[in-house]
């Protein structure tokens, strides 16, 4: 028996366990789409399974909804695959470590993958049902949701009729969200040359970050570990003099990084002990400017050691990568004035990377305007110019605008109502959701984006509340009840 089968709703539990089994990071989904499909033929429902290893299957409607109109139910496959130092998980061939405690699940270690893994249970659950009213169901599972949502950018929308969808893919219960960023993936690209040194080895590295969902916690005001950085190296080489060999930091553009380093050589033994004195009075900045949102964060110079020659970036190019580091913009950048408190616009600097003749600085850019995604696109890329570099730019997805007559919504909202005896929060969100995609593609489409409870999604703090899990199912069959 698996850790959650004593919770109920058990069929939702049931498929919850069976995805944490299967390894379904982004870009790695072949497996847990096949086992889609593995459950559409064991049941014997419609499939269809792209190139990219979308899934959709289809279901009939039951006894006395066989003619109303079909509904499309929405979530992705891929997870973000983030764990902790000293977790020895292989995400491409283990099973995730599930936790049950007090009624929050999380898992040992990682993220959990509830951002989508719970919307995928759901839907597998109503497809396997025999005995939960619902009007016909076309289920869409994409793929590479958390990477540019490039599975449902590659997903043909010609085999779906239905004009009312459900995406399950939010991560606060009693939240129906209507709206979304539009966003795209931006990759700064800044040749280097190298030139031969030797000395001191050591590495100075950023860490005690919490991080996050680059969208949902970009206004919680965390420390972005590369930013970080790039500010340490310009402040301590106004004392010190080093030589730069690489710098790394962060894993998905759409997560706010965690932990960043940089490979340094020392020329003498004084620069290194200056050097030190200097981090030490930079982590009184730090302590003191993010005691509230990040109050582990740490600068440490650590692995010293002899080295007899080693390749570094000439002191023009090092400069060029701090100078980017530093005044690469991110963050917020503008807020809605249409909706307090709503974040406009946005850019995450989220994975920093150096191969042999080149820094590369990847950000997820996020706008509900169009125009001003473009404008800090078109920062990234007047800097990089400047500075010898490039930029390309892939995954651009639409905003999902606002629908002032939405049928969907106001039975939502009513049925909420009635379940929960408040009213629940409508409104629009900052993080990218595909939502905006089968919008534009599909004319006339009613969508709602709703979920349970769930904490520090992309990080390994990740949870899922278990009791919420099972208010937001009987939300969703009654929904389904009365769309009929």
């Amino acid at each position: 028996m698996g850790i959650l089968s004593n919770l109920e709703p058990k069929p939702v539990f049931h498929y919850f366990e069976e995805i944490c089994k299967i390894p379904h990071g982004s870009a790695n989904t072949k497996a847990i789409s096949d086992y889609c499909v593995r459950f559409a033929k064991e049941h014997q429902l419609k499939h269809i399974q792209d190139d990219a290893n979308n899934v959709i299957i289809f279901k009939k409607g039951t006894e006395g909804y066989e003619n109303a109109a079909p509904v499309i139910l929405q979530g992705h496959l891929d997870m973000v695959c983030e764990k902790e130092k000293g977790c020895d998980i292989d995400f491409t061939k283990d099973s995730l470590d599930l936790q049950l405690e007090n009624g929050i699940i999380s898992a040992k270690g990682t993220t959990l993958g509830g951002d989508d893994g719970i919307a995928v249970a759901y839907i597998l659950a109503l497809l396997a049902s025999d005995d939960i009213p619902h009007p016909p169901l076309e289920a869409v599972f994409t793929v590479d949701e958390e990477i540019g949502m490039l599975g449902a950018t590659a997903l043909d929308c010609s085999p779906l009729k239905g004009r009312t969808m459900l995406n399950l893919d939010s991560e606060e219960e009693g939240y129906l969200l209507v709206s979304c960023a539009g966003g795209v993936t931006a990759a700064a690209h800044l040749p280097i040359q190298r030139k031969e040194v030797s000395g001191t080895a050591a590495t100075l590295c950023i860490t005690g970050l919490i991080g996050g969902h680059s969208g949902v916690e970009i206004d919680k005001g965390r420390a972005n570990a590369c930013k970080l950085l790039g500010r340490a190296l310009y402040e301590l080489k106004k004392e010190v003099s080093f030589e730069l060999v690489s710098v790394s930091g962060g894993l998905k553009d759409n997560a706010i990084p965690r932990e960043a380093s940089a490979a340094l050589v020392f020329s003498s033994e004084t620069d290194r002990k200056l050097f030190s004195e200097t981090i030490a009075k930079q982590n009184s900045c730090y302590a003191n400017e993010y005691i509230q949102t990040d109050a582990s964060v740490q600068l440490l110079l650590t692995k010293e050691k002899e080295t007899a020659s080693v390749k570094a970036m000439t002191t023009e190019t090092a400069d060029k990568v701090i100078t980017a580091l530093c005044c690469l913009p991110n963050g917020i950048q503008g807020m809605s004035y249409d909706i307090e408190g709503l974040v406009q616009t946005s850019l995450n600097l989220g994975i920093l990377s150096t191969k042999e003749d080149e820094v590369s600085f990847s950000f997820s850019v996020r706008s509900s305007v169009s125009s001003q995604k473009e404008e800090v696109a078109d920062r990234i890329r007047c800097l990089m110019e400047a500075l010898g570099g490039s930029v390309s730019y892939t995954g651009d997805y639409p905003a999902w605008e606002y629908r002032q007559d939405s049928p969907l919504r106001d039975l939502m909202v009513r049925i909420f109502e009635e379940q929960y005896g408040k009213k629940p929060v409508v409104n629009a969100i900052h993080a990218g959701l595909e939502c905006g995609i089968f919008s534009d593609r599909l004319p006339g489409l009613d969508c709602v984006s709703f979920g349970p409870d769930m904490k520090d999604i992309h990080t390994p703090k990740e949870s899922m509340d278990a009791a919420s899990v099972q208010r937001t199912w009987e939300y969703t069959l009654e929904i389904l009840k009365q769309l009929k």
